[in-house]
């Protein structure tokens, strides 16, 4: 179960995200940890890399959101990165992103297993998302799709 505050976080994270030419990407509340972490991840809304520079810059932007929020009333660690790699893809952008990347894909057969195939991103349509698999296109109808995420080369 979310923490009760993560949609407050998620929704002002976004709008400081916004403020500063990013895409919010993901957010964590680490609960378990002393301190409290928050996990933020984001990308240039621009699809340019993120820099670490970049990333020490936001976090500077965003703990001072954070104090004048009063949202987190105990001592956290704020973390900024970026997606990399054995990040999940989600939306059309992270597909045309990614196209050409190594990526493992989680899917569903017609006898409804479970199975698992590496290769590499060409292209996600309407109907279905297609893998070289060494040479090989592989045609998954994306209703079969249950995952898909980047990996490193030879993995």
């Amino acid at each position: 179960m979310p923490h009760p505050l993560l949609p407050e976080l998620e929704t002002l994270s976004t709008q400081v995200a916004s403020t500063q030419a990013y895409e919010l990407c993901g957010i964590q509340l680490l609960t378990h940890m002393s301190p409290m972490t928050l996990e933020v991840q984001i990308r240039h809304s621009s699809g340019a890399d993120v820099s670490l520079d970049d990333c020490a810059q936001f976090s500077g932007v965003l703990g001072a959101a954070l104090e004048t929020s009063e949202l987190l009333n105990e001592a956290y660690v704020l973390e900024i990165s970026s997606p990399g790699i054995g990040e999940q893809l989600a939306t059309d952008r992270d597909f045309q992103t990614f196209r050409g990347f190594p990526v493992e894909v989680t899917h569903r057969d017609l006898d409804d297993a479970e199975n698992r195939f590496d290769g590499l991103l060409l292209e996600r349509d309407d109907e279905s998302l297609q893998i070289n698999i060494r040479g090989r296109i592989k045609r998954i109808p994306r209703n079969q799709v249950i995952g898909v995420r980047l990996t490193s080369p030879g993995a």
